[in-house]
């Protein structure tokens, strides 16, 4: 999409020039204005906005920001920096400081725990202690259901450091015949820290997984680290941080019946490109956040990573609020941007106009519209992970199944994210269907029947990982990666979809846009 570059950094003239000179692109059913807000004065981009008449969509820009004011004028910050501020223990921060962070939570899992757990033996001594036994949860979610001795061996890991530390939340699996028969295993560790309450607004959570960011859906700073500092962090409950500049994403509109946050991220992705948003954070406002479920926004901070961002931040709200009711008693302090914060980008975007997508193989930012890619022809679908497989997801698949009434063309695998969410497919009725559960109408459209919680075949794994894609096939899948060989085949197409589109795709056994059937 060509776009019309206009720059408003302390620029007196935007509005007339924005009324008499900038073109606006159109294409894939929105307009298109690209829009730099680095360190603009507030009067200036909202007359800005007044005068552009339109939602705008903005393309990559580099355009740094000015250094923040020192004076004795009480300084504006983002919600990212007043976090890192509140946890280092400092009045005002600014990008491009480095501060030690305190951290509220460290995760580590089954695949990089082991590693952690290695580095900080050597480096605080075999028989140190961990800095809070509280604070660090250990959830094996990755590698899970497989016979492979080394997968299997990274679990033993875990389980003998959490005895010997006497780590309070560690989410063991002992049964891996029957996940049912586990009542302390939980599942994907993004989904699994959001409803076992360890997601907190205001706080500090890292994780040695990039879809940590996951979190940032709570209003609070979450970041993936490696090894190296996660073992840092337990042996001393903190860590050296850079603090990143934000960009903001402002997203209004109402949503269409068939766009789900999964399209949004998408569309966000492919304007900006993987590389778009390195060591940035991504601040996501906007009446269509507002609007969303803590499901919705977890999808949108999920893939953050997927842009090279550093975190992903929606502010915390009553939404944020009643989610957390009853997950943890734990008090928590909602920081949210300041009016006259200065970004390093805005990027405004109609979500009304918009259309279901893709990102098509091998990469996330390959982005394309649904309807476009209806010639490709799949092999399979795949509904679960963090970024797709929560309840709300699998709700949206359903839905559109029992509209159709059809049965699915291709396999079709459903890998609930935790077990609660497993639970959910059994119990909770999809609107719409008198009462028919998620599973009822998986079964009845003939899907395979929802698999045991992990990540399963988002990450490949061994061979025998549920979904694996060990022949080279095209797949429509709601994972939030499309790298050759990320599910499995080294030659296996990914189209990355919503669960909307995911479960249309299902019935046709081609890519298809889910208006198709909603």
């Amino acid at each position: 999409m060509a776009t019309t570059a206009v720059s408003v950094a302390h620029h007196p003239g935007i509005s007339s020039a924005l009324r008499d000179g900038a073109s606006l692109a159109s294409g894939s059913g929105f307009y298109g204005v690209r829009v730099s807000v680095a360190a603009a004065p507030k009067t200036s981009v909202a007359s800005a906005h007044r005068d552009m008449r339109v939602r705008a969509v903005m393309a990559p820009q580099k355009q740094e920001r000015s250094p923040a004011s020192t004076g004795a004028v009480k300084q504006a910050m983002t919600a990212t920096e007043k976090i890192l501020a509140n946890a280092s223990e400092k009045t005002k921060l600014a990008p491009g400081e480095n501060v030690w962070v305190k951290a509220d939570v460290l995760m580590t899992h089954d695949v990089c725990g082991p590693g952690t757990i290695g580095i900080f033996k050597k480096e605080f001594g075999q028989n140190a202690k961990v800095w809070d036994r509280e604070k660090i949860v250990l959830i094996p979610d990755h590698y899970i259901f497989t016979s492979d001795e080394r997968a299997n061996r990274n679990v033993d890991i875990l389980r003998d450091f959490a005895r010997e530390q006497d780590i309070k939340y560690f989410y063991d699996i002992t049964d891996r015949s029957n996940f049912r028969a586990n009542p302390d295993y939980k599942g994907v560790c993004h989904v699994a820290l959001a409803q076992e309450g360890h997601c907190r607004p205001g706080e500090v959570l890292f994780g040695t997984d990039s879809h940590t960011c996951n979190a940032g859906a709570f209003g609070q700073f979450a970041t993936g680290i490696g090894n190296t500092d996660a073992g840092f962090i337990m042996g001393t409950g903190k860590l050296l941080i850079k603090v990143p500049p934000t960009l903001r994403f402002v997203l209004d509109g109402e949503m269409p019946k068939y766009l789900l946050a999964k399209d949004l991220i998408l569309q966000i992705i492919g304007e900006i490109s993987v590389a778009g948003a390195t060591y940035r954070a991504m601040e996501f406002v906007g009446t269509a956040v507002d609007a969303m479920t803590m499901e919705d926004r977890m999808t949108l901070c999920n893939m953050v990573v997927e842009a090279g961002g550093k975190n992903g931040v929606v502010p915390a709200d009553a939404t944020t609020a009643k989610y957390l009711e009853g997950k943890t008693s734990k008090p928590y302090q909602v920081f949210t941007s300041d009016g006259n914060a200065s970004f390093l980008q805005e990027y405004r975007f109609d979500v009304s106009k918009l259309e279901p997508l893709v990102a098509k193989p091998h990469s996330p930012d390959n982005r394309g519209l649904a309807r476009e890619c209806k010639d490709v022809k799949i092999d399979r679908v795949y509904i679960g992970s963090c970024t797709g497989g929560k309840t709300e997801d699998f709700l949206a698949a359903a839905e559109l199944l029992a509209i159709s009434g059809q049965k699915v063309k291709v396999p079709t695998f459903l890998v609930p994210a935790t077990q609660k969410v497993w639970m959910d497919l059994y119990s909770l009725p999809v609107p719409g269907t008198d009462g028919k559960t998620c599973a009822e109408i998986f079964q009845q459209a003939g899907c395979d029947t929802p698999a045991s919680p992990s990540c399963a075949a988002c990450l490949g794994g061994p061979r025998d990982t549920y979904a694996r894609m060990n022949d080279p096939q095209v797949c429509v899948s709601t994972t939030n990666r499309n790298f050759p060989g990320r599910m499995g085949h080294k030659e296996g197409q990914i189209y990355l979809a919503s669960p909307y589109t995911a479960a249309a795709s299902a019935l046709t056994g081609f890519v298809t846009d889910p208006r198709e059937f909603l």
